[in-house]
């Protein structure tokens, strides 16, 4: 098992954890009680990074994990976040990362995760109203009192990273990064090593575009978010199935899935960096865990990396 060492403030998470998010939210019909089971199963195989937000849901992804967390919250590393407003009906309303919000968001999620504590806080979106360093500074309130162990960014600039670091040790940017989405890379990564902050990559797989499960429209459920993405549009969707090809031209020579060639060559970006697919099988599961034991040769590396850097993907990411 790959071990991450998130930051320099010492939490260390699997480097394939489990992104919670689509068990209530996004991708199609799910089921609560199938969903337990994935993680007590997840638990099992020591996949215990386990990834959600206050506005998955919204609000009953935190609940569902507060579920899954009862008697045994010590062999969980729990990680969620806060700062995009939804209300009960799903409704959207904003960002927001003012000092008052954050100390609310905070309670709600420890209630309704049922802990007293919560192992990395990530703020989930900027608030360009609210200067970093007063969020941040928030945030720190709630490490002293004892509610948070961690602090986390999510999708945050360079400048932000380097601001928000400054005011309380940051241990992980979460943003996304898979073969398809490689922007991190040119400053937003590099900035986080150069502050020693860990990072952990949403959508490893490209919201499941790298599997080579979703070849048209009709493969995705009513429903399903991705309907509305434009990396999902009929003409994207036959674009991208080139750089697809390609994974799968590495996975056949090897014997393993796309998927796994895919989430090979996001860990092998990096000592650290962590992933959070998200699954509700376990097929998909344990092919994800034992992705960790799998080494990309350097030749399939360099051919990955030549072709998705030249590669034109089409459609933005949201």
């Amino acid at each position: 098992m790959k071990i991450v060492k998130l930051g320099q403030q010492g939490l260390k998470v699997p480097g394939v954890g489990l992104g919670c998010m689509g068990m209530s939210e996004f991708y199609g019909q799910s089921d609560d009680t199938k969903s337990l089971k994935l993680l007590d199963e997840s638990l099992e195989i020591g996949c215990n990074f386990w990834d959600t937000a206050d506005m998955y849901g919204p609000f009953t992804n935190e609940e569902l994990l507060g579920k899954a967390l009862a008697n045994r919250r010590e062999k969980v590393i729990l990680a969620t976040k806060f700062g995009i407003k939804r209300g009960q009906d799903g409704a959207w309303f904003g960002i927001s990362g003012s000092p008052e919000y954050v100390k609310a968001c905070c309670d709600a999620s420890l209630k309704r995760l049922n802990t007293d504590y919560i192992d990395l806080y990530y703020q989930h979106r900027p608030d360009p109203e609210v200067p970093i360093e007063e969020t941040i500074g928030t945030m720190a309130e709630l490490v002293q009192a004892g509610k948070v162990r961690y602090i986390g960014l999510s999708e945050s600039s360079a400048e932000d990273l380097e601001k928000a670091h400054h005011t309380h040790p940051i241990s992980a940017l979460q943003t996304e990064l898979s073969l398809w989405s490689r922007d991190v890379e040119q400053s937003i990564l590099p900035k986080a090593r150069e502050l020693g902050i860990g990072f952990v990559a949403y959508s490893p797989l490209g919201r499941g575009f790298l599997t080579g499960a979703i070849k048209q429209r009709d493969d995705l459920e009513q429903g399903d978010w991705r309907l509305s993405n434009p990396r999902f549009s009929e003409e994207a969707i036959v674009n991208n199935q080139k750089l697809v090809e390609k994974v799968k031209e590495i996975a056949t020579e090897k014997n393993i899935t796309p998927s796994q060639v895919a989430l090979a060559w996001v860990l092998a970006r990096g000592d650290d960096i962590a992933t959070i697919p998200g699954t509700r099988h376990s097929k998909y599961l344990n092919l994800n865990w034992a992705t960790q034991v799998i080494v990309l040769s350097k030749k399939e590396k360099a051919e990955l990396d030549a072709f998705s850097r030249k590669f034109k993907v089409v459609g933005e990411r949201y």
